[in-house]
């Protein structure tokens, strides 16, 4: 299993420290590894053996054995829309955790690698009709899972886990494994377990185990509502490794994106030779792959194949272009009023940021209603119904999401509620200025307020900006 250095406690001033728990013995032999090549039907009451088995929907495999501490590895085959899980710490497919099998776009659906219902994820590492390496442990309460080499889970049970009525037997125990088919064929091979001794650990759990008892994000997790912050820069001393840690220690999957365009803060990309270079250098890390247009030159900057391979690309109107100057509004000191009232300058943002979203093909509108700091204290003024609708219609008319912003907090829960009506998707974007930018506070708060459900999210699939076509309205392109 690859480990990357991703949880240091350093990060935060948090202190080292393991957490380790006292376990019955496990039912294997202590560090003696054998083939799990033998599962009886639980339905017709056969008994499938081989090193090679198969789960089509409504199938349950039970295999013998009795785990507490253990590692299992092996290799899976899915079908196109296949669904399949393998149980552990279960008692005749009843209880305990469960890993999920199930690849494809990113619609949404909980994917490969999923503990599901307390740590979802929704990129796959892994592709239908190809054999993938999978490998999981359970280390006193730290259950861990890595997809073809690259840990995607690092899930410390607390003292005090937050489960729904639903998922109340979601708890490590001790148990058996069982193999259960949901949708299509899953194919397994190679399957290998090793039982551990009672005081195992995981060297790489470093980080405290969340408290879940005042915990938002394990509730929506029980609720497999996609908790997913798609606007993360690796910047601020924030590293792609630190992120990775960050992400399976809260339970939040990240979308990491670098800045495309000139102008911006962080990791900025140029050329399409940068944007291959970058995607190189990260796509093996379990993220959501992002890409921000910043500035406002960027869509003369890149071809739409390099751009056409992340999985999502954002842009915002905090950079406008005022009088043929580049204006970015959230400095002070370019944000030129010359002589125009602060209700003037409010139509040229909404002006500006009307004929981005026309014109500049992206799939987010980032940042969105973001005015000037010394018009913020009056934000629901200038943010009349009618400026609101401009930019809601543009919207609309291209199918472009709405962020929910927990930095800025914006846009207001009224925007969020006439966006909701209108049928807009949404997705949460922190904007991070550095490695400390908490958990979704803001778009938590919106979900609640707003009565936000999954069905109201966006998700790559639903991307229509490779068949828009990029206009240099701004003519930098003759320039």
């Amino acid at each position: 299993m690859q480990h990357s250095a991703y949880i240091k406690a350093p990060l935060y001033g948090l202190a080292l420290g393991l957490l380790v728990s006292a376990f019955t013995a496990c039912g294997g032999s202590e560090g003696k590894t054998g083939s799990l090549d033998s599962w009886k039907d639980s339905a017709k009451g056969s008994t499938v053996t081989g090193e090679e088995v198969s789960v089509l929907a409504g199938d349950t495999l039970l295999a013998k054995g009795d785990y507490t501490n253990f590692t299992l590895s092996g290799q899976a085959y899915t079908e196109p829309g296949a669904t399949s899980a393998l149980l552990f710490h279960t008692q005749a497919g009843k209880g305990g955790y469960e890993l999920l099998f199930h690849n494809g776009a990113i619609d949404g659906s909980t994917k490969t690698g999923s503990l599901s219902h307390v740590r979802n994820l929704y990129r796959s590492l892994a592709t239908d009709t190809a054999w993938f390496d999978f490998e999981m442990a359970v280390r006193g309460k730290n259950i861990s899972v890595s997809i073809n080499g690259v840990d995607v889970v690092c899930y410390t049970e607390p003292a005090a886990p937050y489960r729904s009525s639903e998922h109340a037997d979601q708890l490590l125990s001790k148990g058996a494994f069982a193999l259960v088919g949901k949708t299509g064929k899953t194919a397994f091979k190679n399957l290998h377990v090793t039982a551990l001794p009672a005081d195992a650990t995981n060297p790489n759990d470093t980080l405290p185990a969340i408290d879940e008892q005042n915990d938002a994000i394990i509730r929506l997790q029980q609720q497999d509502f996609p908790v997913i912050d798609w606007h993360v820069h690796l910047k601020g001393g924030l590293t792609k490794e630190q992120a990775h840690g960050l992400s399976m220690n809260y339970g939040i999957n990240y979308g990491v994106a670098p800045n495309a365009g000139e102008g911006g803060v962080g990791r900025m990309l140029a050329n399409d030779q940068e944007v291959y270079d970058y995607h190189n250098e990260v796509k093996n890390h379990p993220f959501l792959f992002g890409v921000q247009g910043e500035g406002r030159r960027w869509i003369t900057q890149f071809s739409p194949e390099a751009l056409g391979i992340f999985d999502y690309l954002f842009t915002d109107g905090m950079t406008i272009v005022d009088k043929g100057r580049i204006s970015r509004i959230y400095r002070a000191e370019e944000v030129y009023y010359d002589g125009r009232s602060k209700e003037q300058y409010m139509d040229l943002i909404v002006d500006q940021t009307v004929k981005i979203l026309t014109n500049e093909p992206a799939d987010i509108y980032a940042n969105p209603t973001y005015i000037p700091e010394d018009m913020q204290a009056d934000y629901d003024k200038y943010w009349t119904d009618e400026r609101i609708n401009k930019v809601l219609d543009v919207m609309e008319q291209n199918h472009i999401a709405l962020e929910i912003n927990p930095r800025y907090k914006i846009p207001s829960f009224k925007i969020i509620q006439m966006a909701k009506d209108r049928g807009l998707k949404f997705t949460f974007g922190t904007n991070n200025v550095d490695a400390n930018f908490g958990k979704l506070e803001y778009a938590i708060e919106a979900i609640q307020t707003c009565g936000l459900t999954p069905a109201d999210l966006w998700f790559p699939t639903m991307s229509v900006r490779r068949e828009r076509q990029a206009v240099d309205y701004n003519h930098f392109g003759k320039k």
